[in-house]
């Protein structure tokens, strides 16, 4: 390309789409091309080489056995099951916590306000590790935290289903409190910037018509909140589904999640194939409903 071209290149299209193109380049180089290199690695064969796989050679260029082995292989379908149910929990915890926090935020003084938000996003300051092992020592037989539940089961029931203390560790529920600490602010923020630019005078003026608070929260805040909760949704359940770390220090090996499935199928069974081939199977099932979502969303928007 020479100079001539270049520059009426410029003085066409301008410095503007050279700036919209760096995303898109971003995109290509970091996103689109390692999940080119995952798809070609998934319908690969396992072999005893380095790396742990092959294209051709005694076998056929193309293998789909790997995706077959996710739908007829039952430890795979527990694993992707139990991811699902337990981020869709995580979320459904997240958003009720989160919620009545967001919607606080927009209550109160834009002095506290700052102050709250800071706290809500302090936690990030800390390594996210160091916070899973906290848990770690929380959830522990002898801590004080299971000690102050222990003696508020035994007080609420029966004395014949009085126990010692409560097994906390390596189950999911360890899996979804733990989730549901780290991505709580996930939610709150999205639903703080959807409720924030609601107009207050709309809620005024249902209860001067006569509708009660709860009313009101239902007919008018929540409707109009829906783009938020959607968002912090997404921003929860889809990394919560992938999650490797908490699983695997406070989760239950016999029932792991798909993150710590392709973890071991990389690293100890040397399979390379078959985690590339749930990879992109957890990629498609995550990326797929919110590609359709945008999509219809985008309608709507270009309807009204």
């Amino acid at each position: 390309m020479t100079r001539a071209t270049l520059q009426r290149w410029f003085d066409d299209k301008g410095w503007p789409a050279l700036l919209i193109g760096l995303p898109y380049l971003w995109l290509v180089v970091f996103f689109l091309l390692p999940f080119l290199v995952v798809v070609v690695m998934s319908v690969a064969t396992k072999t005893p080489t380095a790396p742990p796989f092959s294209l051709g050679g005694e076998h056929p260029w193309i293998s789909l056995d790997t995706y077959a082995r996710i739908l007829t292989d039952g430890l795979y379908l527990r694993a992707f099951l139990t991811s699902l149910v337990n981020a869709a929990i995580a979320t459904f915890f997240c958003l009720l916590i989160g919620y009545p926090m967001a919607l606080g935020l927009t209550r109160v003084s834009h002095s506290w306000r700052n102050i709250l938000l800071m706290l809500v996003i302090l936690p990030f300051w800390t390594s996210f590790l160091l916070r899973v092992y906290a848990w770690m020592g929380l959830m522990g037989k002898s801590s004080w935290f299971n000690v102050m539940l222990t003696d508020a089961w035994n007080f609420l029931v029966p004395i014949d289903w009085a126990v010692r203390s409560i097994p906390m560790m390596h189950s999911n529920f360890a899996v979804i409190l733990v989730m549901v600490y780290t991505y709580l602010p996930f939610m709150i923020l999205p639903l703080y910037a959807s409720l924030e630019r609601l107009d207050p005078t709309l809620d005024e003026a249902a209860m001067d018509l006569g509708s009660r608070p709860a009313r009101v929260f239902l007919d008018v805040t929540l409707p109009q909140s829906i783009p938020g909760i959607i968002a912090g949704g997404m921003l929860v359940f889809i990394p919560a589904a992938g999650e490797l770390v908490i699983p695997t220090l406070v989760g239950d090996a016999g029932s792991p999640m798909i993150g710590r499935l392709i973890s071991d199928e990389f690293s100890q069974a040397r399979d390379w194939p078959m985690a590339a081939a749930i990879a992109v199977a957890l990629l498609v099932l995550m990326v797929g409903p919110t590609m359709i979502y945008s999509r219809y969303q985008a309608k709507a928007e270009g309807s009204t």
